[in-house]
């Protein structure tokens, strides 16, 4: 590590939180510093304890619940440790000498107030500028610095007019604000498209080195850390497993956790049949052998299945009093593809390019302005209500996010009982109960899990009982929107190696959606690419991922981060 002297030092911190009469530790003895113009990157799966720790350097512990019970955190401006701050020293400091970058800008920005306003809102607490019309020329300057279009337009628009890229920008905005030393980034690109990711690294890099701050940043991704960090702390159920040199702890590691963290992200080639996972990795440690990686295989299928022909939706922008179109936005564009039975359609582009408008004109969750989709020579656009009722059995469809998927008010069991029910599967209550159980055992879950709500899993375990309830009434053909692009990389090498499995046990055919475009790949025979509602390129996966035609597709594939050890 370097010499210079720490703005942020954390040392032999200790995190618990409440469990019954006792205190479970989160985070145990962990140390490490943030020093100007450098990126400390803190990586690790859900639960590691790496937001828990940067939250307590912001002062966010939830209160009464997480506590301190040893260490210390020192900021630079300040003789007092943190740990020993009230809440009106904190809120001196917080936001203007130490700022964050939240994961989720829409559930950060206030959806009722104009995206200037918030950020003015933020100068204004803490007396930056003093007088009105200098705050709002200080907000203008900051929407240009971090590259925002037309920032006088920008500053009077609601989040929700916003692009992911372009709210996650205005959240980077707030938090320079105040001219912070330090900046936490927790999770900062995770939901966006390659290409806005590599232009918001992009950003963070200029803006770091120009205002010789310090950041923390935040990520369960070794390769987007290897884009950005100077330094990287690996972190494992609370503890530090690495900490030193980003080209050292990400090329040379020396943990089993690590080189199984770096190894579980699909690979750019030389795919494997199934992907590695951490506890590959920590097995074969134990063991003294090591992780085998055998060749992927993909067939070609030739029994089609689905067909799609000059399929268009529109939506209308404005209409005249009476009710009349007077402009409108295409977001499917006469498209046309073709999906065979037992292949795996991977559907790629950037947010707002028509994929998830595909999937809902598929399943018959839109209805379409013209064309066909044909599925074994039926033309589902013309299906009745009662004909929809059969195909839905077919028809499943795996959504993104799995906290929302589910109900949180039925048992895991009542979710599976009730889609088997309304089908007319598996006789009665108790042959459905035990052909759900054989699903749970299937997707790696126990037993247990018929009787529990779904707050008690994880977002991995979610996902799998999502996946779970899709089996449930034994479609033919599956989309997969998003599906493992809220979960952490070893958690999603895991479901998408159980997704593989299934597909060859059912003989399944599926859709894959994503903006992960090395996922896509490793799933996919063949791949589909989207722009502005149109399909612009169509083939083999290898041939369009290796050799591609379209300039689109070719920027695409240029903005996937570089890969550590691949």
């Amino acid at each position: 590590m370097t010499k210079h002297s720490p703005i942020l030092e954390v040392s032999h911190l200790h995190i618990s939180f409440p469990k019954g009469d006792e205190r479970i530790q989160v985070v145990r003895d962990l140390s490490f510093k943030v020093e100007r113009g450098r990126t400390l990157a803190i990586v690790g799966e859900s639960g590691s304890g790496k937001t828990i720790s940067s939250l307590a350097s912001m002062g966010l512990l939830p209160k009464g619940i997480a506590r301190i019970d040893q260490g210390s955190i020192r900021y630079s401006g300040l003789e007092e440790g943190l740990e020993h701050l009230d809440e009106s020293a904190w809120c001196g400091l917080r936001g203007k000498h130490i700022a964050m970058i939240f994961q989720n800008p829409m559930s950060s920005l206030n959806p009722s107030l104009r995206v200037g306003d918030q950020v003015f809102e933020m100068l204004e607490q803490h007396q930056q500028e003093e007088n009105p019309s200098a705050r709002k020329k200080k907000v203008l300057q900051l929407f240009e610095e971090v590259k925002l279009p037309s920032p006088e337009s920008t500053y009077r628009k609601y989040p929700h007019e916003l692009s992911g890229g372009q709210k996650q920008r205005i959240m980077i905005a707030m938090a320079l604000a105040c001219d912070p030393d330090v900046i936490i980034a927790d999770e900062p690109t995770t939901a966006l498209d390659v290409s806005v990711q590599k232009s918001i690294l992009s950003l963070l890099r200029h803006l770091l080195k120009e205002r010789n701050a310090g950041m923390i940043f935040i990520s369960h991704d070794l390769d987007v850390v290897s884009e950005i960090a100077d330094d990287v702390l690996v972190m494992y159920r609370g503890e530090a497993m690495e900490y030193g040199l980003a080209e050292e702890v990400l090329l040379r590691p020396k943990t089993a956790y690590t080189k199984g963290l770096i190894a579980c992200k699909p690979p750019l080639s030389n795919l494997p049949e199934r992907l590695p996972t951490v506890e590959d990795f920590i097995a074969a440690e134990k063991s003294g052998e090591a992780v085998v990686f055998h060749p992927q295989k993909k067939g070609t299928h030739h029994h089609l299945l689905l067909e799609v022909k000059g399929l268009r939706k529109t939506y209308p922008t404005s209409k005249t009093l009476l009710g009349k179109v007077k402009s409108s936005f295409t977001a499917v564009d006469s498209i046309d593809f073709s999906i065979f039975r037992g292949e795996t359609l991977g559907l790629v582009g950037e947010s707002g390019c028509g994929k998830s408008t595909v999937s809902r004109l598929i399943m018959g969750l839109l209805e379409a302005d013209a064309g066909e989709v044909n599925y074994e020579g039926k033309n589902l656009l013309s299906a009745s209500k009662a004909e929809w009722k059969v195909l839905r059995r077919k028809f499943q469809l795996i959504f993104q996010d799995p906290f929302s998927a589910l109900n949180p008010r039925k048992t895991v069991g009542q979710c599976l009982d009730e889609v088997m029910a309304y089908h007319h599967l598996h006789g009665n209550r108790q042959e459905r109960k035990l052909h759900a159980l054989k699903l749970l055992r299937q997707v790696g879950l126990d037993e247990s899990a018929w009787d529990k709500y779904p707050h008690a899993f994880s977002g991995g375990q979610r996902q799998r009982i999502v996946i779970a309830r899709a089996l449930a009434v034994e479609p033919e053909f599956i989309i997969c929107d998003e599906s493992v692009s809220a979960l952490d990389v070893s958690v999603q090498a895991q479901v998408l190696n159980l997704l593989n499995d299934l597909k060859d046990q059912y003989g399944l055919t599926f859709l894959f959606i994503s903006h992960d475009l090395s996922v896509v790949h490793y799933m996919s025979d063949r791949i589909c690419v989207m722009e502005k509602g149109e399909i612009v390129e169509l083939g083999n996966a290898n041939q369009v991922f290796h050799h591609p035609q379209d300039p689109y597709t070719k920027r695409l594939i240029a903005s996937i981060p570089k890969q550590v050890l691949h």
